[in-house]
C-alpha cells in the first residue's frame, strides 16, 4: 500500500515517516531559504520516503510530499499512484489553513481515495480545535467529513495510531475489499 503524507511547511511530514519507518529514511532535505527557513532550518524539496513492514506479503510504503506549494509537480507525481493519503495540519498555526486547504483541494482534483486529517502541534499555544479546523479546512458537514485524529508526529504510538484510523477508514471506503 503506497500512502502519501502531506501538508503545508512545518506540519511534521518528515517527522511523521521517521518516527513509524523500519529503514533509513530517504529524504531530499536541503537548507531552507525562504520564507519556511522561519520555521524550520531545513526543508523537503522532493520526497522522503520510509516503509513499515506489517507482514511478510505486506508493506505500507510511506512518502512524504513538500510542504511548499513551489514543489507541486511532486505532489502530483506522488499522489497519482498512492492508495491513501494523510492531510497534516499545524493545529496552532491558523495562517497556514488556507494552504492546507489549496493542497486538499490540489490532491482532490487528482484523485479520489481514502485520506485522513492529521492534527499536529495540539499541546502548542493557540492551537484550534478538531471542529474548527474541520470547518477551516471547508468540511462543514459532519456526515461527509474523512476522519480527524490528533497525533503528535514525534511519537511512534501516535504515528501507528493515526495510520490504524486510516487503513480502518480505508476498508471500510474501498471497493477492493
Amino acid at each position: 500500500m503506497r500512502l502519501v503524507v502531506t501538508g503545508t511547511v512545518g506540519a511534521g511530514k518528515s517527522t511523521f515517516i521517521r518516527s513509524v519507518s523500519e529503514i533509513a529514511v530517504v529524504d531530499t532535505d536541503r537548507l531552507a531559504t525562504d520564507e519556511s527557513a522561519a520555521i524550520k532550518k531545513k526543508t523537503t524539496v522532493a520526497m522522503d520516503f520510509g516503509r513499515l513492514q506489517f507482514a511478510p506479503e505486506m508493506a505500507l510504503h510511506l512518502y512524504g510530499t513538500p510542504g511548499q506549494s513551489r514543489f507541486d509537480f511532486m505532489w502530483d507525481i506522488l499522489i497519482r499512484k498512492a492508495h491513501a493519503y494523510i492531510l497534516l495540519v499545524d493545529a496552532h498555526r491558523p495562517s497556514d489553513f488556507r494552504e492546507a486547504r489549496k493542497l486538499l483541494a490540489f490532491m482532490k482534483q487528482r484523485v479520489d481515495i481514502p485520506m485522513l486529517v492529521g492534527m499536529t502541534h495540539m499541546d502548542c499555544e493557540g492551537a484550534w480545535s478538531k471542529e474548527n479546523v474541520a470547518i477551516a479546512l471547508g468540511f462543514v458537514d459532519k456526515n461527509s467529513r474523512p476522519p480527524f485524529v490528533i497525533l503528535n508526529a514525534n511519537q511512534k504510538e501516535s504515528v501507528v495510531d493515526a495510520l490504524i484510523v486510516l487503513v480502518e477508514y480505508f476498508i471500510k471506503t474501498s471497493s477492493v475489499f
